[in-house]
């Protein structure tokens, strides 16, 4: 199949996922065209069977505000034509599939689209309810629609009104990259043998509660040795090197910002702190896992599906920094414990979230889709 994929090329769980698995169907023999504003942080374009298309827009001094959605319908129009496109997926529903919506117009064929949701496109117009109207017309009008999470599924049903059928398909990592290697010279760069080592992984918004992961972490240094390594950046991260300093373990603190690798700083990671206020799946939850790591997460969204509380990680209530730092003090001074959660985590990751197993579930529904046109 030969496949146009539009999601945001930003450091966040969409744009990752929707890398990865445009990466999992070239490597499948599928034909994938990225079309976006910037290439996708992840995207190998050295990988064969995988192309970019930049969407360009012009700042003309009618427009108060560019007008993305319309570049960008153009652009997979174009695109759609030239590369005998079979259909389009698309990751948010805000503007995404309304500019995949304007491209099916504008060939003037049937150019189906799937809208994968993600989150943020859903809880969006939870806080601007003016955003509703478009936001369902959009997740209607898709050929197909998944959700991340039965979370998000419901959670979308519900907030729209919708009788739309949509498929939960998780997200995934692949198992055969994303697993804990020894990398000793790595691990003895941030701190002694002793010492444990914490990560935070995000893209340091305020819905990640990144504050919280540094208070966090002080009350486990007052317990036990170790060093946290803030892996990521966004707009929450001045404040955070701040209260690194304010709360006295700004020695005790990398800010390692965005980073390309994260599977070789997560394998050298003893615990993963991810106190958010929201999450519709617990991406950096499950890389965690993938790598023997268990994440000290909060109750919240999809992440129970992904998080076995007291198995494979611990689940609390958002805010509960000293529930959090409690249960991170056990497993460090439990080792036994600590790795018997990580083997725990890994084996729900090979069971439930690999990519040899998740992405025939996307295959399924393209061939599906392609079907009711025939």
């Amino acid at each position: 199949m030969r496949i146009g994929v539009t999601c945001y090329p930003t450091y966040g769980g969409s744009g990752i996922v929707a890398t990865e698995l445009g990466k999992e169907l070239a490597e499948r023999g599928h034909e994938l065209h990225f079309i976006s504003y910037a290439q996708p942080i992840r995207l190998d374009m050295a990988q064969p069977r995988i192309f970019f298309h930049e969407v360009s827009v012009s700042n003309y001094p009618l427009f108060d505000f560019p007008p993305y959605a319309l570049a960008l319908a153009s652009k997979m129009a174009e695109v759609a034509e030239s590369a005998r496109l079979d259909l389009l997926h698309v990751h948010y529903a805000i503007p995404h599939s309304v500019s995949a919506y304007l491209a099916q117009a504008i060939t003037g064929r049937k150019l189906p689209f799937i809208t994968t949701l993600h989150g943020t496109d859903i809880t969006l117009v939870g806080a601007d309810r003016s955003y509703l109207p478009i936001t369902r017309f959009s997740i209607a009008a898709s050929d197909g629609v998944t959700a991340i999470s039965r979370y998000l599924r419901d959670r979308t049903l519900r907030e729209f009104d919708l009788q739309k059928e949509i498929d939960v398909i998780p997200n995934f990592v692949n198992c055969s990259r994303y697993r804990r290697r020894p990398l000793p010279e790595l691990r003895r760069r941030f701190a002694a043998d002793s010492e444990a080592v914490i990560s935070h992984l995000s893209n340091f918004r305020p819905v990640k509660r990144v504050e919280d992961a540094l208070r966090i972490f002080a009350r486990i240094a007052a317990g036990h040795p170790g060093r946290l390594l803030m892996i990521g950046d966004g707009p929450d991260r001045a404040g955070a090197e701040h209260l690194a300093r304010q709360l006295g373990i700004g020695d005790r603190v990398y800010f390692l910002g965005k980073q390309e690798r994260i599977e070789e700083y997560l394998s050298i990671s003893d615990l993963l702190l991810l106190p958010s206020q929201l999450e519709s799946f617990g991406l950096a939850a499950l890389e965690a896992m993938a790598h023997q790591v268990p994440p000290i997460a909060t109750r919240v969204g999809g992440v129970p599906e992904v998080v076995e509380d007291g198995v494979s990680g611990g689940l609390f209530e958002v805010g509960d920094v000293e529930g959090m730092a409690a249960a991170a003090l056990e497993l460090l001074h439990s080792p036994a414990r600590l790795r018997q959660m990580g083997e725990a985590a890994r084996t729900r990751v090979e069971k439930n979230f690999c990519a040899r197993d998740i992405i025939p579930r996307y295959e399924a529904l393209y061939r599906k889709v392609l079907a009711t046109l025939a």
